[in-house]
């Protein structure tokens, strides 16, 4: 297996040089992304940094992110994607916890990297240290690395808890970018639209996919997802295939898609959050020669567990395991009930995590005998296609990313006003679940000061667009929050 600091060389020894990514009108080379990273990584060598140490990306989508990565793993150090939406607390959290001590930033996140309270060098546009600086360093040959050495660290809520990081292996990404690519290559794509975010599993493990590609293809990189620019982008750029979350197929809904020169299109993957089937059906009817191909993952599998295929796809289902992936349905005794049975899904593959960084209770109480325990509750058909028809039951995803109750909770809870918080997900017809909080309250206070209160700590993917002020928060006979009162008190 190719390390993931050889891979994109390799991959121009396998292919040659040609246009690996297209960003705001620019295409930019792979030879050169390489040349770039390697001179990076020597860089990031003098400066201290060892094979092993987290460097942190803070960054938006460009170019500039691949040269990071690539860096990064060339010096046989672990890359940290940190979503740019997060809050300087939250920032600081990821960096104390990791131990990082270097992080790369647009020029847009700049400010975000120097408010964190964390001994942190700042690399990137905008630093004492920015790409053109970082470029004038000699090349560094790759550092030697292991399969089983960590590549990256992604802090997450995962399967269960409080936001974590997820220790995935070199062999991880590679075995799980390479399968993926496996699958695509079989809908016959070549220039695939990305406007996911790097600092994403769903985004990362896209972009490392474009390096097993069978033959030369362009990785569109949208900054940020906007529903008029995609669909000009793909009449303009002869895009085959992209890659989105629900929210962003809901949005593409509301776009004249008809009128639009989608003809290039064949294919679309849907990840991050369950892709509701009357979704897929409209985007199809209206635009009827692409496929929507919905998949099923998270980050502790290292984005993919199943893809469904582009020619045999089923209503409701998530696909079929990708290659080395293995599916286990358990039931509440710990066997496997018979085909067709919802239980728990259980998954075994070379993308399965190496565990959550420093937390081996955590790690213990989801990796069993190699095996992750999702929490999400389905079945397999006769033919091996998944069918999830629940999930972790506290967890929320809105939009794509995973937001735990707990996390709100606590935000909330830190203002003097508030005596009790609870956190469910109401429905919502684009992002999939809108995130909502009920509390009680010590003294007298406004709803929408405690919205702005918790947008203020949290990140925008996390803080509840609203608030509702109850008499008591509903509690189980041990005193825990009861989330099926909860959540009743939204049709309230």
């Amino acid at each position: 297996m190719t390390s993931l600091g050889h891979l994109p060389g390799e991959t121009v020894a396998r292919l040659g040089d040609y246009a690996f990514v297209a960003h705001e009108g620019a295409e930019h080379g792979l030879a050169s992304l390489v040349d770039r990273a390697a001179r990076v990584a020597g860089a990031l060598s003098a400066l201290g940094v060892a094979p092993g140490d987290r460097v942190a990306v803070v960054m938006t989508n460009s170019p500039d992110v691949l040269v990071a990565c690539f860096a990064i793993w060339r010096a046989g150090a672990v890359v940290m994607p940190v979503i740019p939406a997060v809050t300087a607390g939250e920032l600081t959290h990821v960096l104390n916890d990791s131990g990082a001590r270097v992080a790369f930033a647009s020029a847009t996140t700049v400010a975000l990297v120097r408010a964190a309270d964390a001994e942190v060098l700042a690399l990137g546009e905008g630093t004492t240290h920015p790409f053109a600086v970082l470029e004038e360093a000699a090349p560094a040959v790759v550092v030697p690395r292991g399969d089983d050495d960590l590549a990256a660290l992604l802090y997450t809520g995962g399967t269960t808890g409080r936001a974590k990081g997820v220790m995935l292996t070199s062999a991880n990404l590679w075995t799980t970018s390479w399968a993926r690519q496996q699958m695509v290559e079989l809908a016959g794509t070549t220039s695939v639209l990305v406007p996911l975010p790097m600092s994403h599993v769903f985004g990362l493990i896209n972009a490392l996919s474009r390096l097993h590609v069978s033959r030369p293809g362009t990785l569109h990189l949208m900054t940020r997802f906007d529903g008029e620019q995609w669909v000009k982008q793909v009449e303009a750029e002869r895009i085959t295939a992209s890659a989105l979350v629900p929210s962003m197929l809901q949005l593409l809904l509301a776009q004249p898609l008809e009128s639009a020169d989608l003809s290039s299109l064949t294919y679309i993957t849907s990840g991050g959050s369950p892709l509701p089937m009357s979704v897929r059906h409209e985007f199809e009817r209206r635009v009827p020669w692409v496929r929507v191909c919905d998949g099923y993952g998270c980050t502790e599998i290292t984005s993919t567990a199943t893809m469904s295929p582009a020619d045999a796809r089923r209503d409701g289902s998530v696909g079929l395991p990708l290659p080395g992936v293995r599916l286990r349905i358990e039931g509440d005794d710990g066997t496997e009930p018979p085909t067709g049975v919802d239980g728990e899904v259980c998954v075994s593959s070379p993308g399965v995590m190496a565990g959550y960084w420093s937390d081996p209770e955590a790690t213990g109480e989801v990796l069993v005998d190699g095996w992750l325990h999702t929490g999400d509750v389905g079945h397999v058909d006769d033919d091996g296609y998944l069918f999830v028809v629940d999930r972790s039951k506290d967890l929320i995803i809105r939009g794509g990313f995973n937001v735990y109750p707990r996390d709100v909770e606590d935000v909330l809870l830190q203002h003097p006003a508030v005596a009790a918080a609870a956190v469910v997900g109401r429905p919502d017809t684009v992002l999939g679940e809108e995130v909502v909080a009920f509390v009680s309250v010590r003294a007298p206070i406004a709803e929408a000061e405690l919205l702005a209160f918790a947008a203020e700590r949290l990140a925008k993917t996390k803080h509840p667009r609203e608030v509702r002020i109850v008499d008591t928060v509903p509690l189980t006979s041990v005193g825990k929050t009861d989330r099926k009162a909860v959540r009743r008190l939204l049709g309230s």
